[in-house]
């Protein structure tokens, strides 16, 4: 079991550096940085506008565009696509590269490499993502000054800041363990990656029970506030009982983890061929 850890830490360190600083990893930290961008232009464009004339715009508004921010941005394209781009080349990566052979010749059980590489995919999404969660949220109504410090620490927001790290998070743990999966399996993990991006964004419109055979149905159950859903879609839209944190949240953890163990004993089969 020791050397087991140490394999794994090993693995961890030198996936966390290439991960890290990859060359093709850049759109990802573009991608992380761009809502920290928008809410940080919208302190800056209000703060300005406050300092004049009134606005009529309030605390609540800033709360639920936040919240439509978080579920229509973050959820279904910052932390999806962003997980795809880090988890997808943990293995294709290394196959592109012609790598993983050197891998594969060390002494160590290829179950263990599997669980390394999405530790370091796992660890580089929650920097990226819970911290730009985190940053977006903190920005979005600076401009209130002293009712935001208040609201933050007298009021709902720093239980709905843990609320959107903790979402965030666990976004980060689900698709990870879905993309390593696609990309241990697929040449192309542009192609299931389609297919799940479209799954995940048709769930407001499924029956209930197929609402439920998806990550993102979950992770809005844990979401603070509620988006207002505009028509004509709020016609289309099909409403379900949301999953209560206490089950949400084991389930996601215990989905993703079947999804790794099937990863690490399909990886036991695998076998290189760069000539694909």
């Amino acid at each position: 079991m020791q050397l087991w850890s140490h394999q794994i830490a090993a693995v961890l360190r030198l996936e966390m550096k290439k991960t890290f600083f990859s060359k093709r990893g850049w759109w990802i930290y573009c991608l992380a940085a761009g809502p920290v961008f928008v809410t940080t232009l919208h302190w800056i464009v209000m703060a300005r506008l406050r300092s004049g004339v009134g606005t009529g715009h309030h605390l609540g508004d800033d709360s639920i565009i936040f919240a439509g921010i978080f579920q229509f941005f973050y959820l279904r394209a910052v932390i999806f696509f962003g997980c795809m781009g880090i988890f997808s080349n943990l293995f294709r990566g290394e196959m592109l590269e012609k790598t993983l052979h050197y891998y594969y010749l060390t002494p160590m059980r290829r179950e263990l490499l599997v669980v390394g590489k999405y530790l370091a995919g796992l660890s580089v999404a929650l920097v990226l993502f819970v911290s730009s969660t985190a940053l977006a949220f903190l920005t979005i109504a600076r401009h209130f000054g002293q009712a935001w410090t208040d609201y933050l620490y007298h009021g709902p927001g720093m239980s709905q800041l843990g609320s959107y790290m903790l979402v965030a998070a666990l976004g980060c743990v689900g698709y990870g363990a879905v993309f390593l999966l696609c990309g241990l399996f697929f040449r192309n993990p542009m192609i299931p990656a389609a297919v799940v991006f479209v799954w995940e964004n048709l769930n407001p419109f499924l029956p209930t029970l197929l609402k439920k055979i998806s990550v993102i149905f979950y992770l809005r159950s844990l979401c603070p506030v509620e988006v207002p859903v505009p028509p004509p879609f709020s016609v289309m839209v099909i409403d379900a009982d949301p999953t209560p944190m206490w089950l949400a949240v084991p389930g996601l953890l215990l989905l993703s983890m079947i999804i790794i163990a099937y990863t690490a004993m399909s990886a036991r089969q695998t076998e290189i061929n760069y000539g694909e």
